[in-house]
């Protein structure tokens, strides 16, 4: 009986090995799908995220298709690797690719039993070769099929690769959720920093979440991760890694992340966007002539910018600290009765605009956006509409007005909630648009010291419209310079009822503004719209003498083992569109304008003391504020309003240019100011007028209508001046005397 049992078993036993011998042939000869060989296998390339840099080199973003930036074996920490094998594969020095012992396990439970949870069978190999080609279905048999697969190629890759080899490929591929590839790119994630400098117990973090990244993920589970993380330390003591007095001081330290989620909280997201397209252009011409194909997702490329990073976390951190209390400002101001009132009426049409209305009391959890972080609270979609409505939007952009290099691009408040680009955004320009009337003015031959009148205007041919300085005063008459530094606007406008209204469009149009201007008197006070991309442009060629200029944001572009496949030159424009002294008599007058007029809070309330010209802009009802300051080597724009003008504040001392806007370029300077070598780098002085034209604003800014003067103005005044015909005449005039003539230099006049 006993011979008979013995020789059933044995039979099964070896009917059982030929089963297996079968199955194992047929998995081998490709008939449950193709099996990599080892030439293959020999050509395996991760594809790797390409890295974004600023200026300095330091890591902005990623573009990837999976999240994954490759390290290679000797920049790997010895502990990380120790806690590696400690914890996943403690034979790995020992075995060619498959653990003999836990190949039984593997087997009896999960391939005869289908027992997908008996684990501790795959070698960091056997784990590699999953990670490299992933697992797919095949019904019943999917677990057994994958299972084989995996031990024949990880003999293979044994075959071809080195131990180190294979650790290095393995912890490459490793998934860390979060969408994160390999250890490199989940120790930026979780630690912000490279996988070179991880600490003992960071890498036993990480180590740890590859048993289950999501459980054991130490944001989401921070008690979950730290109980991991101690069971990779007491594995690491185990194999004699880690002595017992290390390992016991180790596991007494806190968890201490600094999570850094580039794709959602980088601190250049909105640039990010624009550098994409810029480089998938430039990787469409490197593709063409070279007959390659360089993918942005998948090729691991090194992006260098041009943003410099102190200059984008300085304005980040203005962002923050004045619109978070001008958002508090304006959200008080709505909860009053009479302003929530047309709050209510807004946001019903934006429930109707949106087909939202029913269900729009209905409360529920939502998250909402403030200065001082996320929250969640329990409102209903009509007051989240209202929130919403009544964000403070702004956007920031600085450039080096001489090559066009971008330095600083904040695109929003927030990227994750508020992803459209305010830097595009077309606004009314308000008085921001002045320079480019000016710049027309002196283009015909007008002087800073010709006088404008500012008695009470009323156009008749435009409904009575009628004019109103920002101080409701009228009388008498400024100069040129005065009324631009000062922002008068019944002066301004005399300006451009004589100004021919072609010359304008001309200047608005060779500066590289888009929107069409409108021929009536307010188009001088700047009711046309434009964007602060356009707006720096524009007053780039102030800066640089006249020459127009193209945005740029990359400096190169690299494989990732250095080959360049594309160098920006950075030439300087040769496009000039301004000439003769209207940029040096616009600089004048817009420093100025920071030194005495609407900029002049710069110094006197945030102490910038900086070489610096700049404009302010207040547009109607305070819908929006601007702010462009500039020197030779560079522009800062910003704007700020909420996403509806007609959501504002009610106040200039709220809502106008030089308190809403202005003070987001000048505490991003105050840092620049005690910033040395950003400071000697961005901030050069203006170089001053020529001998011949020194004294051009050397007048006064305002002169009174006594009968006096207007016995003199009667005299000398050119009735219907024409700027174009006379600006060559009193040029000359200028250069061959030293001293103007006395009324000319009194009045302002020309002879």
């Amino acid at each position: 009986m006993l011979k008979k049992s013995s020789k059933f078993l044995f039979k099964v036993f070896l009917l059982f090995i030929l089963l297996l011998g079968i199955f194992f042939t047929t998995v081998y000869y490709d008939v449950f799908g193709h099996l990599y060989s080892e030439e293959e296998l020999k050509e395996f390339k991760n594809e790797t995220a390409s890295l974004v840099l600023s200026d300095n080199k330091t890591i902005i973003g990623k573009y990837f298709a999976e999240n994954r930036t490759n390290i290679e074996f000797h920049e790997l920490p010895t502990h990380l690797v120790n806690a590696l094998v400690a914890t996943e594969d403690a034979r790995y020095f020992e075995h060619q690719g498959v653990d003999s012992r836990s190949l039984l396990r593997v087997i009896f439970k999960t391939i005869l039993l289908n027992n997908k949870n008996s684990g501790g069978g795959s070698t960091i190999t056997q784990q590699l070769a999953k990670n490299m080609y992933g697992r797919k279905h095949y019904g019943p048999l999917s677990m057994p099929i994958n299972k084989t697969k995996e031990i024949i190629l990880a003999y293979r890759l044994e075959n071809i690769y080195s131990k180190e080899d294979i650790l290095t490929l393995y912890l490459n591929t490793i998934p860390f959720g979060e969408n994160v590839m390999g250890i490199e790119s989940a120790s930026r994630r979780f630690f912000n920093k490279s996988a070179t400098q991880l600490k003992v117990e960071e890498a036993a973090v990480l180590i740890g979440m590859l048993k289950a990244n999501t459980y054991y993920n130490p944001r989401l589970y921070p008690e979950n991760a730290m109980m991991r993380r101690n069971v990779v330390l007491t594995q690491m003591n185990k194999y004699n890694y880690l002595s017992k007095t290390e390992t016991d001081s180790i596991q007494a330290l806190n968890l201490n992340l600094d999570y850094a989620n580039l794709e959602s909280e980088g601190i250049a997201n909105y640039f990010l966007v624009q550098v994409k397209q810029e480089a998938q252009d430039i990787l469409e011409s490197v593709n063409r002539k070279l007959d390659t194909v360089y993918d942005i997702h998948k090729g691991g490329l090194i992006i260098e910018t041009t943003l410099n990073i102190n200059l984008q976390n300085y304005a980040l951190s203005a962002f923050e600290s004045h619109l978070s209390i001008m958002q508090k400002r304006l959200r008080n101001q709505y909860r009053k009765s009479r302003y929530n009132s047309s709050l209510n009426m807004l946001a019903d049409k934006e429930l109707k605009r949106l087909k939202l209305t029913g269900g729009a009391n209905a409360k529920k959890q939502r998250e909402l956006f403030s200065w001082d972080g996320f929250y969640t609270d329990s409102i209903s979609l009509r007051d989240s509409i209202k929130h919403s409505l009544t964000l403070l939007h702004a956007g920031l952009i600085a450039l080096d007005p001489n090559t066009g290099a971008i330095k600083t691009w904040v695109g929003g408040i927030d990227y994750r909630t508020q992803p459209y680009d305010q830097i595009y955004a077309q606004r009314q320009t308000a008085s921001a648009f002045k320079p480019i009337l000016y710049a027309t003015a002196l283009q015909m031959g007008a002087w800073p010291c010709q006088y404008l009148n500012n008695e009470k205007l009323i156009i008749e041919d435009f409904e009575n419209w009628q004019p109103q300085n920002y101080n409701h005063t009228v009388g008498g008459k400024y100069s040129i310079a005065a009324s631009l530094s000062k922002s008068m606007n019944i002066p301004t406008v005399n300006l451009f009822m004589n100004v021919p209204f072609s010359k304008l469009e001309n200047t608005w149009r060779i500066l590289g503004f888009s929107q069409d201007l409108i021929r009536k008197p307010s188009t001088a006070l700047g009711t046309s719209t434009a964007s602060l991309y356009e707006m720096a442009i524009a007053y780039a060629s102030f800066a640089n003498g006249g020459f127009m200029i193209k945005p740029q944001m990359i400096t190169t572009i690299k494989t990732s083992n250095g080959k360049v496949l594309y160098r920006n030159r950075f030439l300087k424009s040769d496009n000039k569109v301004l000439e003769g002294m209207t940029p040096p008599f616009l600089n004048a007058m817009l420093q100025k304008a920071i030194l005495e007029g609407t900029g002049s809070s710069m110094n006197s309330v945030y102490g910038v003391r900086l070489p610096l010209a700049g404009k302010t802009g207040t547009s109607q009802d305070y819908a929006d504020a601007w702010f462009i300051g500039y020197n030779p080597n560079l522009v800062i724009a910003t704007r700020v309003g909420a996403s509806l003008p007609s959501i504002h504040f009610n106040n200039g001392k709220n809502g106008s240019g030089s308190k809403l806007a202005l003070p987001l370029v000048a505490k991003t300077l105050q840092k620049v100011q005690r910033t040395k070598n950003i400071k000697k780098r961005y901030f050069k002085a203006f170089d001053p007028l020529p001998v011949e034209y020194e004294d051009a604003l050397a007048c006064q800014d305002f002169i009174d209508d006594s009968d006096f003067e207007k016995f003199w103005d009667g005299i000398f005044k050119e009735k219907n001046a024409n700027f174009e015909k006379t600006s060559r005449r009193a040029e000359r005039k200028v250069k061959k005397k030293e001293k103007k003539p006395f009324f000319k230099r009194i009045f302002g006049k020309k002879d």
